[in-house]
């Protein structure tokens, strides 16, 4: 009876050193609303317009798992499956992949920082969105990755990223990627044919960032480059904030050569086209520079409104004069938006956004929406 009493005792000492040491989480948000959008092409009248029901739109919406495991001596194996969905119909998102928003696994310390495996964000989505815009890289058009494609929160398979802790303010990162949709193409020679890894896309991303106290700055780097193309796609961003408590402005510059990191706008129908992404030839001659200005500012206790404009434009070259010429050289974006926290998981929020050049093309863009948010 004793040794019956003692084993029960151990075992319960055991299981909970196993809970303090191991952890997992669900958490997920789902985010939904109803609004109004319209693009309208000055020059050929057509129009594409959509009333109703949208998704996503201040958070894109998801579940995920993330743990963690004490391996002792400060080092812990850490892990996130994240998946995306539309709550218009339940479908996956990101490719129809199931963890498309993050699978990633990898070791962490609290004194030399953390080194992770999968698929995951580049640097500039980590670093620039929050600090280059009151919207972030979310509320649709009023996003920052509509403007600063790097950081329109790119993900790429097949990426290693390492990432210093955080010292008195500073942060560091950087990540590299062997291809970064799909997977890595077998490198085979002397067969009479193209090479399949020349299609593989390798991006190298980094950035550095300090944020202390009101002030947050920071800057980051990404290059894309396949072997089969002329030229790298790059992105070069800065971006910087402060907290004054009665408002908080935003600013940030960036530029973009070669192509994008992400698709600009979107795909309406054949003849309706105004979206564009990726690098490769076609669009080796690709300049464009990227400003944004933005504020915010607490309405009460729960609320918060924030206003911003942001701007790409195209420099005069092959690419624009070949794709464009004689439209516009700017995109402008302009937003007001408007959130409100019911609770400390829910809130509602409203956000209007008026663009014109959309695309760098004579196209004027309108949107509002309100919606509900809730985080789990």
């Amino acid at each position: 009876m004793k040794k019956t009493l003692l084993a029960a005792a151990l075992m319960a000492g055991f299981a909970g050193v196993a809970q303090a040491e191991t952890s997992v989480t669900l958490y997920g948000i789902v985010d939904t609303g109803l609004g109004y959008t319209q693009f309208k092409d000055k020059d050929s009248d057509a129009k594409a317009t959509r009333t109703g029901f949208y998704d996503g739109v201040q958070s894109g919406n998801r579940w995920g798992l993330r743990g963690s495991e004490d391996l002792g001596d400060g080092l812990r194996a850490v892990f996130t499956l994240e998946s995306g969905f539309k709550l218009t119909d339940g479908q996956s998102l990101q490719g129809d992949r199931l963890f498309g928003r993050e699978a990633t696994l990898g070791l962490a310390g609290d004194s030399w920082g953390s080194l992770v495996f999968g698929r995951q964000q580049n640097v500039a989505s980590r670093y620039i969105a929050d600090i280059a815009s009151p919207f972030g890289d979310s509320m649709e058009l009023a996003a920052i990755g509509k403007t600063f494609t790097s950081a329109a929160t790119v993900r790429a398979d097949n990426t290693v990223v390492y990432a210093t802790p955080n010292f008195n303010g500073f942060d560091f990162a950087i990540g590299y990627s062997f291809n970064v949709d799909g997977q890595q193409e077998w490198n085979i020679k002397n067969t009479g044919q193209a090479n399949p890894k020349d299609d593989n896309q390798k991006l190298v991303t980094t950035g550095l960032r300090y944020a202390n106290g009101p002030v947050a700055v920071a800057v980051s780097y990404d290059n894309l480059k396949a072997s089969n193309w002329d030229k790298s796609v790059q992105a070069w961003n800065l971006a910087g904030s402060y907290d004054f408590e009665v408002v908080k402005l935003h600013l940030a510059w960036g530029q973009e050569r070669n192509g994008t990191l992400s698709t600009r706008g979107v795909k309406f129908n054949d003849d309706f086209d105004a979206r564009f992404g990726g690098g490769g030839n076609d669009m080796k001659d690709y300049k464009v520079n990227n400003f944004a200005v933005g504020v915010s500012a607490p309405v009460g206790a729960a609320g918060k409104v924030m206003a911003g404009w942001a701007m790409s434009r195209a420099s005069s070259n092959d690419w624009y004069n070949d794709t464009y010429e004689g439209q516009k050289k700017s995109q402008n974006l302009f937003s007001l938006g408007y959130t409100y926290n019911l609770s400390k998981r829910t809130n509602v929020y409203a956000v209007g956004t008026y663009g014109t050049g959309y695309m760098f093309q004579d196209v004027r863009a309108t949107q509002a929406i309100v919606g509900l948010r809730h985080r789990f």
